[in-house]
């Protein structure tokens, strides 16, 4: 069995909300190119992972079209969450790979160094799940979006307990400036088990991947973490933060 870690790239999404019908998210041009390419370049350059896992959705076959066949593709019908988009990897991969690394393909800032490093600290630290998460000063400025980010819950001891999103924090809670951006490493043994736990229970009747965190936690499982640059948590929804991304290219 391959010990290396398998990238699953979530790209299911729609191009609507960026006054963009005819692309999908993923194909959404940034700097010329489609948005999804840059996160594929630095996977490339982390050696992390020869071939990434996409999953696709919305014209599936236009993004297929547009990247080729130096990636393996899962097709996502109905878009229920994050959770359930690593769920239907899960036939193509069991048995198959020890480790799945899950990033974003609407999230084209992350680097190589911090595929690498989220990879390394994962291996070696033999967690269950490794996290990135992201320190911020304040939420102005091109912060301001963070806002709406989970919060990181740390004991006295620095370990991660759990995650509070934003419509469940308390204002004390909302005082915190460790945010999470999402990006996980999974022992696939464990993961493949407890993705079965997940609940929708919540407004969009949607599976959230950060739902693992506290089903880690209620395990008494150690949770890693590596702490990376703020840009690279910057996501794209809308046509404005298409343009803060551009600037930060």
């Amino acid at each position: 069995m391959d010990n290396k870690i398998q990238i699953i790239i979530l790209a299911a999404g729609h191009g609507k909300r960026m006054q963009n019908d005819e692309l999908p998210k993923a194909l959404v041009p940034l700097h010329d190119k489609p948005m999804i390419t840059h996160l594929l370049k630095s996977i490339a350059v982390s050696g992390v992972c020869e071939r990434p896992l996409l999953v696709v959705g919305q014209k599936a076959d236009m993004v297929k079209a547009a990247l080729g066949e130096k990636y393996d593709y899962v097709f996502q019908q109905d878009q229920l969450g994050t959770g359930h988009a690593v769920a239907v990897t899960r036939q193509a991969l069991e048995g198959k790979v020890e480790h799945v690394m899950v990033l974003y393909g609407d999230h084209p800032l992350v680097t190589a160094e911090t595929i690498k490093k989220l990879s390394e600290t994962h291996r070696s630290s033999g967690a269950v799940l490794t996290m990135a998460t992201v320190q911020v000063d304040d939420f102005s400025d091109w912060r301001a979006g963070f806002a709406d980010f989970g919060r990181i819950i740390r004991n006295d001891n620095g370990d991660i307990t759990s995650i509070i999103e934003k419509r469940d924090s308390t204002s004390e809670q909302l005082a915190i400036r460790e945010i999470n951006p999402g990006y996980y490493c999974f022992s696939c043994e464990w993961l493949w088990k407890n993705l079965e736990r997940l609940q929708n229970n919540n407004a969009q009747k949607e599976y959230y991947l950060t739902d693992l965190v506290g089903i880690a936690c209620s395990q008494q499982l150690p949770i890693a973490s590596v702490v990376i640059n703020p840009r690279e948590a910057l996501g794209v929804n809308t046509a404005e933060q298409l343009s803060l991304v551009a600037s930060q290219l």
